[in-house]
């Protein structure tokens, strides 16, 4: 009984803990204070050699990590795709630590079990996807990725009579991977983890628009035409948000046996929304998906998506079993999807927010984050040394700001382009990041927070006006 009445004080405290920081977002600094050197005295203690009170922990812990938290979870961090995390999808979350499962197998957990089958079922209903597809939760994008294009090596190395998981690859008929040149690097760490190499990636030219021709894929095909080939296409370009042509493409892939694989990180999103769906037409027609739940879903991190249409080649990837193992007739065990064995319930956050958004919910957050992202875009490319570079199409854009002093050039642009986002950034009103697009340093703009308002817009749109004018007094 005793301990029951301490670990309830101890679960009151961390929550009043949690709630200060949740209630202080809207007004607090978005970047960290904190120095490398302080945390590290902080936090970097020796070992203790006994037990210390559980509360002293806790407060401890809040005490030292204050001022080294950014302030991604809420509404003006705009730097990367990165979501924050909706009422429910949190309290699911806190669950799903409390009840401690171990969401591999139907029996070790089935509530857990049946949770993700449902989650997969809304999931691929959502984004428009096959409803037979397989599919598997997963950390993130890149352990998605990771999964799909293993189901791709399996099927097409099967289909040249190579049993690549008994054999390995050593000797296997060579696969190449035809991609943009926009293509997220996450690509690119799948191929070296599957052991495909980066070399087995061609680069193919995207056009003005960050899209991938169809006579450039078709010329890309004609080459090597025997080669095993996956095509990835993307749904939603990292600093542009471009999506590439699946009703043309994807035909095209298939029609020369390539697999087509689809990194909709964020862009598969778009299917949720009747007014952004026309930009995600044509991907059902793909062999396999990727997309994230903690970017625009907003649920806590830990939350990828992988959607495959050959369910075979899925399971003969992924799938093990053991004799200790317990199986259940006609129950979807986990472990046979993805390949981590002990994994915690990442489902449950996931469920809950897809029923407390309900699909009008969903494209509501959608169309929303793309509204503020294009007045970010439009209110910072007005202000005076600034220009767009990248109009917002849906959720991401471009901004660039020019040093105005006599014979300025290109270099000049760049190193002023990142000393205004540092500037920013150091103010604490708002966070944003740098990226390189097409030679040009750019300040990029990422919107896809639910706690994102128009008046953190309008207050961010004026912190930069405000670092604008003092650096241009400088």
């Amino acid at each position: 009984m005793e301990e029951n009445i301490q670990q309830d004080n101890l679960l009151r405290r961390t929550m009043t803990h949690a709630q200060h920081y949740l209630h202080g977002l809207a007004d607090s600094r978005v970047a960290a204070t904190a120095t490398l050197e302080q945390l590290r005295a902080r936090l970097q203690t020796p070992l203790p050699q006994w037990e210390t009170d559980p509360a002293t922990v806790i407060d401890e812990l809040v005490r030292d990590t204050a001022d080294g938290l950014v302030g991604s979870a809420g509404g003006r961090f705009f730097a990367w795709v990165i979501g924050g995390t909706l009422p429910a999808a949190l309290a699911a979350d806190w669950l799903t630590s409390t009840w401690d499962q171990n969401a591999a197998i139907y029996a070790c957990s089935p509530a857990q079990a049946v949770i993700e089958e449902v989650c997969g079922a809304w999931l691929k209903e959502l984004l428009g996807l096959p409803s037979a597809a397989s599919f598997a939760l997963t950390t993130g994008s890149q352990m998605a990725h990771t999964i799909a294009l293993s189901a791709a090596r399996h099927a097409l190395l099967a289909r040249r009579g190579w049993d690549v998981e008994a054999r390995g690859l050593h000797g296997a008929p060579r696969i190449r991977i035809l991609t943009s040149d926009q293509h997220h690097g996450s690509i690119d760490r799948s191929a070296r983890l599957l052991g495909f190499g980066k070399q087995a990636i061609t680069l193919l030219p995207s056009d003005s628009a960050g899209k991938l021709a169809p006579a450039v894929l078709q010329a890309a095909l004609e080459q090597e035409a025997d080669t095993a080939t996956i095509v990835a296409l993307q749904a939603g370009d990292l600093n542009t948000g471009a999506f590439d042509d699946f009703a043309a493409l994807i035909p095209l892939a298939r029609a020369h046996g390539a697999w087509v694989h689809v990194d909709g990180a964020f862009g598969l999103w778009v299917a949720a929304s009747d007014t952004l769906r026309h930009l995600s037409a044509g991907l059902e027609q793909a062999d396999s998906w990727v997309a994230d739940g903690h970017k625009w879903l907003n649920v806590p991190y830990d939350c990828g998506y992988a959607f495959i249409t050959d369910r075979a080649a899925h399971f003969g990837a992924n799938s093990h079993s053991e004799s200790y193992l317990i199986a259940v007739e006609g129950a979807r065990d986990q472990i046979d999807w993805n390949p981590e064995w002990s994994r915690r319930g990442r489902g449950v956050a996931t469920y809950a927010a897809l029923r407390q958004l309900g699909k009008h919910g969903v494209a509501d957050l959608v169309e929303r984050s793309c509204r503020h992202a294009r007045a970010l875009v439009d209110g910072i490319g007005a202000l005076d040394g600034a220009q767009v570079v990248w109009q917002s199409q849906i959720n991401q854009g471009l901004v660039r700001f020019l040093d105005d002093r006599a014979g300025a050039n290109e270099a000049d642009h760049d190193r002023y382009t990142d000393a205004v986002i540092k500037a920013v950034t150091e103010r604490g009103e708002a966070f944003f990041g740098g990226t390189t697009w097409r030679g040009r340093r750019c300040m990029r703009i990422s919107v896809c927070n639910w706690r994102t308002t128009p008046a953190d817009v309008e207050r961010t749109i004026a912190a930069v006006a405000r670092v604008l004018r003092q650096l241009a007094a400088q």
